[in-house]
């Protein structure tokens, strides 16, 4: 199975395309988010094009949020400009009517007519040309964009391996240290269970020791975070949307490092468990970026 790449929720692009006589800009932004949230920003003329646009969207992208805008501009004195009559008149009689109601109401000015929609309707690109090349302009920022995404998740995936690669190092310093813990335990709890239990024979003292020392040996714990981090890389390897596996697998990192805290009977084995959390910790809020 190839590998894929891992992407980052966050990223831009931006691009334009200039017209006869306006300039059709495309921007796409994104910041992490749980799943895929869509918002746009479009001018009127592209409002009957959003389901499509949402689709291409839809298709290329997981997760996170996302914000598409569009704008469309005017170039000035690229050709000659006609006011569309009916569209003036209806727009001066709806100002005539709405100050009537509310005659505290500022009038248009000339800059607010002009940027009418359909005001300068003899200027104005063809509707279904003007989508079409929205359309190839959003293909073309999403190709950037994607790029853009997957150099971030690159770096991401680097500085996880990296963190990784300290906790199988930690890790491996406690397991050689368990042998001298568990045996300095149990000569420690033997003499303290020998004052206490006077009466007591030395099988059921071996037995109370034994039963203690099983408590403190972390065997366990210290092989399922071996597991968990060959899974983490071998998750970093597979690539493509794995976020949200890389989150569960943090918090299941985290659990066996509570654990190791909680059942070491050594300073240096606590201090090992203060240092894999630190680490899982911010392998937890990188991977809050990852798709």
């Amino acid at each position: 199975m190839l590998s894929q790449m891992i992407y980052s929720m966050t990223g831009y692009a931006v691009a334009a395309r200039e017209l006869e006589s306006a300039v059709l800009n495309l921007e796409l932004r994104s910041v992490n988010h749980r799943y895929l949230d869509i918002q746009f920003r479009l001018p009127d003329e592209l409002r009957a094009i959003e389901p499509s646009l949402r689709e291409t969207l839809t298709a290329r992208l997981n997760r996170g949020k996302v914000e598409c805008r569009i704008s469309y501009t005017q170039l000035p004195g690229r050709k000659s400009v006609e006011l569309d009559p009916d569209v003036l008149k209806q727009v001066i009689a709806l100002d005539a009517r709405v100050r009537a109601a509310l005659p505290q109401a500022q009038p248009l000015s000339a800059s607010d007519l002009l940027r009418w929609p359909g005001m300068l309707g003899s200027d104005t690109v063809d509707v279904e040309e003007l989508r079409a090349l929205c359309r190839a302009l959003l293909e073309e920022v999403l190709d950037e964009f994607t790029v853009s995404r997957g150099r971030e998740g690159e770096k991401l995936k680097a500085m996880l391996l990296d963190r990784a690669a300290t906790v199988e190092a930690r890790v491996a310093e406690v397991a050689p240290r368990m042998p001298q813990v568990i045996a300095g335990f149990q000569e420690k709890l033997a003499t303290r269970l020998k004052e206490a239990l006077s009466n007591a024979d030395d099988e059921r003292i071996r037995q109370e020791v034994a039963l203690f020392a099983n408590k403190i040996d972390v065997d366990e714990e210290l092989t399922r975070l071996a597991t968990h981090v060959a899974e983490l890389r071998r998750i970093l390897d597979t690539g493509g949307a794995v976020g949200k596996r890389l989150d569960f697998l943090m918090q299941e990192l985290n659990r066996e490092a509570n654990t190791l805290g909680s059942k070491a009977a050594d300073i240096a084995i606590t201090q090992v468990s203060m240092e894999l959390k630190l680490l899982i910790e911010q392998m937890r809020e990188q991977i809050q970026n990852i798709e």
